[in-house]
């Protein structure tokens, strides 16, 4: 099997954005913890954002073919609902090729840090998670115009 970057040498810079968004679904009494902050391991909210922006600056060494970028803006944000806690990544840059991956990403990578720190809470008496599920990646929006 052969696999390659795609060659983006002659393509123009311009502005690109992307929004990518998911969810992970909780028990009720889960997300009423992260509400209280009464988790043994801390926010987890607070560390989805933060391990979204180094997984944005991390895309290159994690998704084989994706190009390094020089990323002008990662916004995370966190919301917490009754049973999910969603995160959602605004990528943006001046480059040859799109952020869509970094977005992707970010937001994998934001709720898998969610999944790991409430999963004490998640797990049922035999130690599995019938319930959580990290859920619904996706692009939601997508921006690419010259300067």
């Amino acid at each position: 099997m052969h696999f390659k970057q795609v060659d983006i040498s002659k393509k123009p810079v311009v502005y690109r954005e992307a929004t990518a968004t998911g969810r992970i679904r909780l028990k009720p009494a889960t997300t009423e913890l992260i509400r209280k902050g009464k988790l043994e391991k801390g926010d987890p909210l607070a560390l989805a954002a933060t391990a979204a922006i180094l997984a944005v600056k991390s895309t290159p060494a994690i998704v084989a073919l994706a190009h390094p970028l020089r990323i002008e803006r990662a916004e995370p944000r966190v919301r917490v609902g009754k049973e999910w806690v969603e995160v959602t990544v605004t990528v943006a840059a001046h480059e040859k090729t799109g952020v869509e991956m970094e977005a992707l990403t970010a937001v994998a990578v934001g709720l898998l840090n969610v999944w790991d720190v409430v999963k004490s809470h998640e797990k049922d008496a035999t130690g599995q998670y019938p319930s959580t599920a990290i859920e619904s990646i996706h692009v939601t929006s997508k921006v690419k115009r010259a300067p």
